[in-house]
């Protein structure tokens, strides 16, 4: 058993898993209330009118293969996010638990901890070290009633990923007092990922992945919770029966054959290439204070007038995003195709 699960909500670790109806080949299924006929007026493949796994097992046995962990240690979720929403739903009571989290940091947080009642706890980056994790900070003064701990690396909106010996030193620091979860979304542009090692020596973390950024499947909306046993076989119960739909589930398939993973090699190597590029650049505009260093698949940049960027970005047909809310001045740029970019860099030239 891990040393966080004893955190959870003792009504989730007490929960039954559904048992849905069973399937089995060669036999007419009469048991789960479908419909015998696909659906009228379009060319959709015909097992539509049929439910999808109960639990998508063939799916999270090649997401494990490629992530490097076991079956039963990983959980496929629509999205990274909806590990997010399962972790703090599983881990915080309405009202009396609380999750902490490092801002400037994906805003997600927040928002799911809102909707479940639970109590947010900010220890900001250090600003003057580059947004860096302020491990001392978090460690001495770890609030009581916080279960959760957040950090995205690399991070958004900073694009920095955060030293691996420093997430070990924290999660040791913080055994059998919260757990830590790792949001790693942002992994397969940064060649130093080395949150699968944090994983593996510590057994009070979780790892959140998704195949909406690197893998180009944004609109299929599969991530995957990385952790504990234990912990993924709870957050299992939370969620309904038949969540991932047949049509995701053939399309993430599909890109996690041999060929299709060595093209999204190709392509993260050449948006670390672009986001170089796009950054020599960008630091030459007068108007550009700062571009500050990344390991994500975006830029995190300061402007002497952010909003007359976005205003000639988007005269020039480039949408980028103000940051200005919580980064006074700062806009968040993807890193596109290199036309993309030098569309971009074309719609600034009056800087």
């Amino acid at each position: 058993m891990s040393s966080v699960i004893k955190l959870a909500r003792p009504e989730i670790r007490e929960l039954s898993p559904y048992s849905a109806a069973s399937y089995e080949d060669g036999l007419v299924r009469l048991n789960a209330n479908e419909t015998p006929w696909p659906a009228p007026g379009g060319t959709i493949n015909s097992s539509l009118n049929r439910y999808p796994p109960e639990r998508p097992e063939e799916l999270t046995a090649r997401l494990a293969d490629y992530y490097g962990v076991d079956a039963e240690e990983l959980l496929v979720t629509r999205g990274s996010s909806e590990a997010i929403d399962l972790l703090i739903r599983g881990f915080c009571t309405a009202g009396e638990d609380a999750v902490v989290i490092c801002p400037p940091t994906f805003g997600m947080y927040r928002v799911y901890a809102d909707i479940q009642g639970a109590r947010v706890h900010e220890i900001p980056l250090r600003v003057d070290q580059g947004f860096a994790l302020d491990t001392d900070e978090i460690a001495r003064n770890w609030p009581e009633d916080a279960k959760l701990l957040f950090i995205c690396s690399p991070n958004n909106p900073t694009g920095k990923a955060f030293d691996t010996e420093q997430l070990k030193l924290l999660c040791g620091l913080l055994h059998g007092r919260a757990l830590v979860v790792l949001d790693a979304a942002y992994a397969e542009f940064t060649q130093n990922d080395g949150c699968i090692d944090v994983l593996r020596e510590n057994d009070n973390v979780v790892v959140l992945r998704t195949l909406s950024k690197a893998f180009g499947l944004a609109g299929a909306r599969c991530g995957a919770l990385l952790g504990p046993e234990d912990v993924v076989s709870m957050l299992s119960c939370v969620m309904p029966p038949y969540s991932f739909s047949t049509p995701c589930q053939d399309a993430v398939m599909a890109c996690l054959g041999p060929d299709a993973r060595q093209l999204v090699t190709e392509r993260c190597a050449l948006i670390r290439s672009e986001r170089q590029r796009l950054t020599d650049a960008l630091e030459q505009l007068t108007g550009i204070e700062k571009v500050f260093p990344s390991d994500a698949n975006f830029l995190l940049v300061k402007a002497t007038d952010a909003d007359r960027c976005m205003q000639l970005a988007q005269q020039g047909g480039v949408l980028v995003r103000n940051f200005g809310w919580q980064l006074p001045g700062c806009l968040r740029i993807t890193v596109g195709t290199p036309e993309e970019n030098n569309q971009l860099l074309k719609s600034l030239e009056e800087l």
